[in-house]
């Protein structure tokens, strides 16, 4: 038997939502925001413009839900490593190795996320479950940083995340991020027992 007809709409609808989001995620990526026009979108969706703009009511609203949903996910897979790991150092390695495998895996999320965030992290909330940056910051207060310290370490201990994924993305280091977690790991741990000797 098959499925109601408004129960099939429903589901082809957030399969087409998801692949207006996917193939955005690509192109804003590779040629950016400003040089993405909805018709590529659309094209390489395979749908009509008009059926896009049913979705997203324009492409700068479309680039702001993707940043900020994925932006929020990755706080919350942090908020959650933070909670599960007992220690500050099995809970550093761990979110650097979540973030190498997120290059590794997503890298046109990754590239979009660190190629865009300044358009687009004024409007994120403060919540440590919506934001990367007080995510970390969250787990260092957690972890006895002096207060003082926190934003600084925080800032330093991203750098050392960020700076190798964005040679990794122009290909100024070769392989995948995920071989190299484990140095990447020492040195936000040398910043952050730095930051903890005050």
């Amino acid at each position: 038997m098959s499925p109601p007809a408004g129960a099939r709409r429903g589901r082809d609808g957030a399969d087409t939502r998801a692949r207006i989001e996917a193939v955005a995620l690509e192109l804003f990526a590779q040629k950016g925001v400003a040089g993405t026009s909805v018709r590529d979108i659309a094209l390489g969706v395979g749908v009509s413009e008009g059926a896009l703009y049913r979705h997203f009511a324009s492409k700068e609203k479309l680039a702001r839900e993707l940043f900020l949903t994925r932006y929020a996910a990755l706080a919350a897979d942090i908020c959650a490593i933070d909670a599960a790991e007992p220690t500050l150092e099995k809970k550093l390695r761990a979110v650097v190795t979540l973030a190498c495998g997120l290059f590794d895996s997503e890298p046109a999320l990754f590239a979009y996320l660190l190629i865009h965030q300044h358009e687009h992290l004024g409007g994120v909330p403060e919540a440590p479950e919506a934001n990367v940056v007080e995510a970390v910051a969250q787990m260092l207060r957690g972890a006895d940083i002096p207060a003082g310290h926190v934003t600084l370490a925080s800032a330093m201990a991203l750098g050392c995340v960020v700076q190798p994924a964005v040679f990794a993305l122009y290909g100024r280091l070769e392989g995948p991020l995920s071989a190299r977690a484990e140095e990447i790991a020492a040195a936000v741990l040398c910043v952050v027992e730095r930051a903890r000797k005050g």
